[in-house]
């Protein structure tokens, strides 16, 4: 790839990324919301609801990472043995 075309594909796969990103994050929060708030009689949210939304993104997260970690050893795993991903 030239070098234009390197940039483009560049851009192309912030925009993805960021997207993902974006849909990741309002499904972590319609999630959390729907699990946690239950009572709407007030502009705040009651303790308990406070908690819980913080252990659903405390969990959310924690899952997250541990994905990612056991991505990063398959991908470390398949380039010791020579093997391409996808292939």
């Amino acid at each position: 790839l030239n070098a234009n075309e390197q940039r483009e594909l560049q851009t192309i796969m912030e925009k993805k990324q960021i997207k993902e990103f974006m849909t990741m994050y309002s499904k972590l929060v319609q999630n959390c919301f729907d699990g946690c708030v239950n009572d709407f009689t007030s502009k705040s949210l009651h303790t308990r609801e406070e908690s819980c939304v913080m252990r659903c993104v405390e969990k959310h997260q924690k899952a997250s990472e541990r994905v990612s970690l056991r991505f990063q050893e398959q991908n470390a795993a398949m380039m010791q043995s020579g093997q391409l991903p996808g292939r």
